[in-house]
């Protein structure tokens, strides 16, 4: 396994040869050319719950103080804490120390500015840049930075929370949930405690302990969460809670054991904001990525709002957001984005949205669920030889489907073509030649069908 760096920061597996993962020589590399490029004086660290954490923090704080910076080391927390911690601290930026929703073995840096955002494409490159021309220049000794820890970050963002208008808390107290969750082993196990007792919230954490040792599949998908399903299955509690180890993305479980639809968290968070107030989300926005579900498109719509699209990728989601004015938005992968807190993917926003909703409508997960348009997404893949021109392949489908009368193509990522009651989405991809294939209907079996539809087309090219 090789290196891989991107625009939003570095990523790699530890230990192994050097040159083949996220090395300690790799970390100095990229956070000096980090720090070179933001040439400020404050910078905040936080970090998950990964076996790697502490080794990776060390490397990254001293490189840091190596800088001439004053760092802000807020220890365990979560990714959106983070992000929230640069504001809060008025610090030029901030490291994060996280994988997201990758195995145990893997670590990475994420790279945010200093409204606690992560790089745009531009700055990102940037950083790329100046840590391959290595062309570096440390602190003289006299200049040295220095570390200053800080560990009351976390309650600071639960109260954040308790503070959003929308939260209601005292309906959320009123109803007396009982929630599980299950916090992977990981920072969530820290952190939503303490926003559930200040909901006033009975809960039961599954794989609470924050120490690295994933009990499944970290990413929160249907296939990996059969534990807290079978919790969820014998009764007791009105709410299962996922969360990834850095605490960015949220997944449900109905009070029957049934998921109630990662591509759902998104939805039914923006439903509760866009009719929270009589009025407020007439001409309102809601944006998404292209991958995402229609359902958003269909509820903001019925609100009397507007729905737009943005490329895939949290940055490409906060940037659309940006440019219209979106009063929430997100991904469908369980990330909301709420700007009222921050442009940043942020489970605990979406939990206290959540229990806000279910508390003021008296309904139960299931019985929310069913009020939402009801789709099917499905994920295929097409491998290619090294030597495909992937985007060659692309332009050819986008024009065919360009003639198709019924047919709305896309092209800001990937070709996105919509049909009246079904969607396909092809991408290319940025590490492996392949082209990874999304979409959507009302059916598995129709989503499926247009997925293999497209999918033949592309093979006809080839032949």
């Amino acid at each position: 396994m090789t290196l891989i760096k991107s625009i939003s920061g570095i990523r790699g597996t530890i230990g192994g040869r050097t040159g083949n993962t996220l090395n300690p020589l790799d970390i100095v590399k990229f956070t000096t050319a980090y720090a070179t490029f933001i040439k400020g004086k404050k910078l905040v660290v936080g970090r998950d719950g990964r076996i790697s954490g502490p080794m990776v923090r060390d490397v990254v704080c001293g490189t840091l103080v190596g800088m001439g910076y004053e760092v802000i080391d807020i220890g365990l927390a979560t990714t959106p804490t983070t992000e929230l911690a640069v504001r809060w601290h008025k610090a030029d930026g901030g490291i994060i120390i996280t994988a997201s929703h990758n195995p145990t073995q893997w670590n990475a840096l994420k790279l945010l500015d200093s409204e606690g955002e992560f790089l745009t494409a531009a700055d990102g490159a940037e950083v790329l840049r100046i840590a391959e021309a290595e062309d570096f220049e440390y602190a003289p000794v006299e200049k040295l930075g220095h570390v200053v820890m800080d560990d009351t970050m976390n309650k600071r963002h639960v109260q954040s929370v308790l503070d959003l208008p929308l939260v209601d808390v005292e309906a959320i107290r009123a109803r007396k949930f009982r929630v599980c969750a299950d916090t992977i082993n990981s920072v969530g196990g820290i952190i939503l405690p303490e926003l559930f007792k200040a909901l006033g919230v009975t809960y039961e954490i599954l794989n609470g302990g924050c120490n690295g040792q994933f009990a499944h599949n970290p990413e929160p998908l249907e296939k990996n969460l059969q534990g807290i399903m079978e919790r969820m299955g014998k009764g007791g509690c009105d709410l299962g809670i996922v969360v990834d180890p850095d605490v960015d993305r949220l997944a449900f479980i109905c009070e029957d054991g049934k998921m109630f639809g990662e591509e759902y968290t998104l939805v039914s968070v923006a439903d509760y904001v866009l009719g929270a107030s009589s009025g407020a989300a007439e001409g309102a926005y809601t944006v998404s990525n292209l991958s995402s579900t229609r359902a958003l498109r269909d509820v903001t719509e019925k609100h009397g709002g507007h729905y737009a699209a943005a490329a895939v990728g949290e940055v490409n989601v906060t940037t659309k957001m940006k440019e219209v004015g979106a009063v929430i938005g997100g991904e469908g992968n369980g990330g909301v984005i709420y700007p009222e807190s921050h442009y940043g993917r942020d489970a605990l926003v979406g939990i206290g949205l959540f229990l806000s909703s279910l508390a003021q409508k008296g309904m139960t997960a299931s019985e929310l669920r069913k009020t939402f348009p009801d789709y099917q997404i499905a994920k295929n893949r097409i491998d290619l030889t090294p030597e495909t021109d992937v985007d060659a392949i692309l332009v050819k489908v986008k024009e065919m489907f360009a003639q198709d009368p019924e047919a709305q193509v896309n092209d800001i990522d990937g070709v996105k073509i919509d049909f009246p009651d079904k969607w396909v989405h092809l991408r290319k991809s940025n590490t492996e030649p392949i082209i990874r294939v999304y979409s959507e209907a009302q059916t598995m079996e129709e989503a499926d069908a247009i997925g293999k539809r497209l999918m033949q087309v592309v093979y006809d090219m080839q032949s």
